[in-house]
């Protein structure tokens, strides 16, 4: 390690955050990284503990605990701390096939169970990861190194979200010729059209997928596999198929007047905003505006503070995010010890914003809608909402979250965004590739396997083992890359 006693020596710093009043005036990022010196000594405050669990990726409690990546955190930040740069991308580079996402769109994991965290605050892992790659490409370390010999063998990677890049990216190093087929105008998945731009500017993954395709990945855009291309045409054209569609079916609300006009989906509204910023910058009437409307979004999730930071940039007149659940508390519950994932109340960049331009926390908790309000056009003008109280159902035992009688009252919306979660893949793939699935839509597979029901067909990520982060999406397209590699080459280097 840098210094063996950084971590009692030096405070924890972070990049900071722009003013909200002057990062929501715009779609960029908002964040001002850390200077080279800054970096080297938060990198000495990393432990070299005995146990990193900041790099374990296990369940505890239920929950992961670390990085799924495995990736080598506490190497990398001694090698920040002395400052070898090119060493320490080698060794990011070695779990991690795109650490210019992960380091700004994952929650860190590796942080919450940093060592430093038990009694203190955790290193700046993810920052670290962040000043790596981003040093890498300015150095020219991060140029694309196509492979030298090709297998002969092709692929077909069905999504280009993270799970299905990570897979196409693993096997081109392995010489297999790979395609990725998206049924957008542009490869990223939610890379490109779920996140925000002022999480993940879209140059960014541009810059990347420009890196692939100079090492020999084809990318096929508009085109709908199931609809405008059939199952049968890829297993003939392919020796193997991944399907990494995602969880792309979007949970509703089941409340009277859903069929009102000014209803979304999250994913529809965030990908309205981004398309339209990279298409015509913005231009009235091309997205799903928020603009002077009363907002209403359903879920405190991440998609959800991403649609509240959104309408802030918009111009909503005002914003209530609904979240079903009780508040966390601010500290770890003492059945919930480090090194879990810790269940604490979260406010994030776009909560923050709502906060400072409307005046108050836009999260209201144990509430739902029981029914919307439409006017003689059908237009949405409101919503009925009614708390919810935590009770015991009798016939499972399980805590659930039951409407309180006489609770409701009535707020007006002309916008609401459901980002209520994902129920799995969409069928019609599925059914296209004639591949099982499992009581929650999503892909079956054998055993611990990525390997489908149907003979030379696997699958990666959201659609394997639903709704979950870009991290773990990253790992699980990996993981299925190597299992396609041994089942071509009878042997996988991996």
């Amino acid at each position: 390690m840098g210094r063996p006693d950084g971590f009692l020596i030096y405070e924890r710093k972070d990049a900071t955050a722009y003013p909200v009043e002057e990062r929501i005036k715009n779609f960029k990022e908002f964040h001002t990284p850390l200077s080279e010196k800054e970096q080297k000594i938060q990198g000495q405050r990393c432990m070299n503990c005995g146990v990193p669990f900041c790099q374990s990726g296990m369940k505890i409690g239920g929950m992961i605990s670390g990085c799924p990546l495995n990736n080598l955190v506490p190497e990398w930040n001694h090698l920040v701390s002395i400052g070898a740069w090119k060493l320490a991308y080698d060794r990011l580079k070695i779990t991690n096939n795109f650490p210019e996402f992960t380091s700004r769109v994952c929650p860190a994991l590796c942080e919450k169970a940093c060592t430093c965290g038990a009694n203190g605050d955790a290193v700046t892992t993810r920052a670290n990861e962040y000043s790596i790659i981003e040093r890498a490409y300015s150095e020219g370390l991060a140029r694309p190194k196509p492979p030298s010999v090709r297998t002969g063998k092709r692929i077909a990677v069905i999504g280009s979200g993270p799970s299905g890049l990570a897979a196409a990216d693993q096997l081109n190093r392995r010489g297999h010729s790979v395609t990725v087929f998206e049924r957008s105008d542009r490869i990223g998945g939610l890379l490109m059209y779920g996140i925000p731009n002022m999480k993940l500017e879209k140059t960014i993954v541009e810059r990347k997928l420009d890196i692939m395709r100079a090492e020999g990945i084809e990318f096929v855009t508009n085109t709908n596999v199931g609809k405008d291309i059939t199952a049968e045409e890829l297993l003939q054209k392919y020796d193997r198929i991944i399907l990494a569609c995602g969880a792309s079916n979007p949970r509703d609300i089941k409340a009277a007047g859903r069929e009102c006009k000014g209803i979304y989906f999250a994913v529809d509204f965030l990908k309205s905003t981004t398309k339209s910023l990279l298409d015509c910058g913005l231009a009235e009437g091309t997205f799903i505006s928020a603009k002077d409307k009363n907002v209403i979004v359903i879920g405190g999730g991440d998609t959800g503070n991403d649609c509240v930071g959104t309408c802030v940039r918009h111009g909503a007149r005002s914003i209530l995010q609904l979240e079903m659940m009780p508040r966390l508390p601010d500290e770890r519950a003492a059945n919930n010890p480090w090194p879990e994932w810790p269940r604490v109340c979260k406010t994030d960049y776009g909560q923050e914003e709502a906060a400072a331009v409307y005046g108050s926390d836009p999260r209201i908790y144990q509430t739902t809608v029981k029914e919307f309000l439409s006017d003689e056009n059908g237009d949405l003008k409101g919503a009925v909402l009614i708390k919810l109280s935590s009770e015991k159902d009798p016939s499972t035992g399980r805590m659930m979250m039951k409407p309180v009688e006489g609770s409701e009252f009535t707020v007006d919306a002309e916008l609401v965004l459901i980002a209520a979660g994902f129920l799995g893949s969409e069928s019609y793939v599925t059914q296209a590739f004639g591949v099982d699935t499992d009581a929650r839509s999503n892909v079956a597979a054998a055993g611990a396997t990525h390997r489908t029901s149907v003979d030379r067909v696997y699958t990666a990520g959201d659609m394997h083992i639903g709704q979950s982060l870009v991290v773990r999406a990253i790992r699980e397209g990996r993981d299925c890359a190597a299992e396609v590699d041994h089942d071509l080459m009878g042997y996988t280097n991996l």
